[in-house]
């Protein structure tokens, strides 16, 4: 048996199927209430940004599902919480620059200028954008 506060209990895991839009809500809204859980609801409104971004990014840009999984790790004094997006092609994402008005392509954006750390990892089965938060 595991005790509530230990690493098992702090991991979320979700699967959405391709062009499942709606779907990101959800995700959003099961991130939100696990932040809650696991005492670190000061994340939850930037996680919930990002996570948008990089699940819609995935469902938009590849055609295919995603794989979401999110993790809360402590170490020493400090708490950080890593969001993997997992998706089926090997194509990596690029930065755009949106015009002023666009209504999107400021993904990558969000997550540089928000995130304490992020980056792209090839699989053989596709990619992982991965973005990392520390508790304040």
């Amino acid at each position: 048996m595991h005790e509530p506060g230990c690493a098992l209990h702090r991991r979320l895991h979700a699967a959405v199927d391709p062009a499942d839009l709606v779907a990101v809500g959800v995700v959003r809204h099961r991130l939100r209430a696990a932040l809650n859980r696991w005492g670190v609801p000061e994340l939850a409104d930037t996680a919930e940004l990002l996570t948008s971004e990089l699940v819609t990014n995935a469902l938009v840009h590849t055609g295919r599902g995603a794989v979401f999984d999110a993790v809360l790790t402590s170490e020493t004094s400090e708490q950080r919480l890593r969001i993997e997006v997992q998706d089926g092609t090997a194509r990596l994402p690029g930065r755009r620059t949106p015009a002023e008005f666009a209504t999107s392509g400021r993904g990558l954006l969000l997550v540089e200028a928000l995130a304490d750390d992020w980056g792209v990892q090839l699989r053989g089965d596709g990619k992982v954008t991965w973005f990392e938060l520390a508790t304040p």
